[in-house]
């Protein structure tokens, strides 16, 4: 049970990290902040530089039973922050406008239930995860060698989603979040002058046959075992003056699919065409790969067990608005656990995630961390 001046010092502590936001793979200070937060807890131990700055603390009892991970996120955005709020980012360009704050709050609030009152049996793991936002963090923390020592039966997460009622659950069997995967194209040909641009080899007339071909590979509907989605979200050719006819482009192009297997039909198909327009107009082709996301997809035990947990404390829950076609990298603790992600609403008219003028909603912390700590007293006593 949280008390008021624990939800007034939590509440501070959060508006404390949103001030100082670090983007993936930067969360040095993060980091650091959260192991001195840890220190007032009684855990088993602490483990620090989980690939990359992930920070896990571990409550073992001592009593034979499952390991149960719950995992919040430790980076920000690199978006200028547009807020009046007193606790407003102090770092220019990055901001915490994804609620990440408010997750690592959750995580040391369950810390502080846990600590006053210790679990029977088992392990609870705080995973404090790095690099959530370009994908790469999961997948880094565990390839650690440092994470066997920790590996989890089973897993949970919860996000804050803006646009669903204030405190109500989304949750369900199967796929929450798309694989996603950013790929780019970078095509080179040779310079002219403007005047002669049949002396040179121009990528132009590549890209206006490129971006319309791209998007036809994945055109979207409805989000069942087949869904493919392609979105062309950068294109540049050449430099802004009158006088070069181009030599150079580059094009992202975001793939998304259901399940992770068919990633890498789309990836080959998209690389492919761009490979066969290249050779087309006498271009050269490069490919670079980014912000790999594996799906999430939710284990029907894990599941049960959140909604079992949610409905003993009185949590409105159900599977509205899912699944989603938005990434999350969560999905890499299911490969070898019972998983499961809840999409915890902030509010139906509330800032949307990713926009500068959203804050994470600090009454969500209490009911994160109560869900928590349910899942942890079901499954550890």
């Amino acid at each position: 049970m949280l008390s008021n001046s624990d939800l007034v010092e939590l509440t501070a502590f959060r508006r404390n990290l949103h001030r100082y936001p670090e983007i993936s793979g930067e969360e040095e200070q993060t980091a650091k902040t959260i192991v001195k937060a840890l220190d007032k807890l009684k855990l088993t131990k602490v483990l620090t530089g989980l690939g990359g700055h992930g920070v896990a603390a571990v409550f073992d009892s001592g009593a034979d039973g499952p390991t149960v991970l719950f995992r919040a996120e430790l980076d920000a955005l690199p978006i200028q922050e547009l807020s009046d709020n007193d606790w407003v980012s102090q770092m220019d360009g990055k901001g915490h406008l994804c609620g990440h704050d408010g997750h690592m709050t959750m995580l040391l609030a369950l810390g502080r239930m846990l600590s006053r009152e210790p679990i029977a049996k088992g392990r609870v793991v705080l995973m404090f995860q790095p690099a959530e936002e370009d994908g790469s963090g999961a997948r880094a923390v565990v390839a650690d060698p440092a994470f066997q020592e920790i590996k989890p039966d089973w897993a949970f997460a919860i996000h804050n989603e803006p646009g669903r009622p204030f405190g109500y659950v989304s949750t369900r069997t199967g796929l929450i979040n798309c694989a996603s995967q950013g790929l780019q194209i970078r095509l080179t040909g040779k310079t002219a002058h403007a005047a002669s641009p049949e002396d040179g080899v121009s990528p132009t007339l590549a890209v206006s046959k490129l971006i319309p071909a791209l998007s036809a590979l994945g055109t979207g509907g409805t989000l069942d075992d087949g869904f493919r989605l392609v979105t062309v979200t950068h294109v540049n050719v050449g430099e802004p003056t009158f006088g070069i006819a181009p030599a150079d482009a580059v094009i992202y192009a975001t793939l998304r699919t259901a399940h992770d297997g068919p990633m890498s039909v789309i990836h080959d198909d998209a690389c492919n065409l761009a490979k066969t327009i290249a050779d087309e107009f006498g271009l050269k082709v490069e490919f670079e790969t980014f912000d790999d996301f594996a799906a999430s997809i939710n284990d029907e035990e894990a599941t049960n067990v959140a909604v079992s947990a949610m409905n003993a404390i009185g949590v409105p829950n159900g599977n509205e608005g899912l699944p989603m076609r938005a990434s999350e990298d969560f999905g890499v603790f299911g490969w070898d656990a019972k998983a499961a992600m809840l999409c915890l609403g902030s509010g139906e008219n509330y800032a949307a995630l990713h926009n500068p003028d959203y804050d994470f909603h600090d009454d969500l912390i209490p009911v994160g961390a109560s869900i928590f700590e349910r899942i942890a007293r079901d499954l550890l006593g």
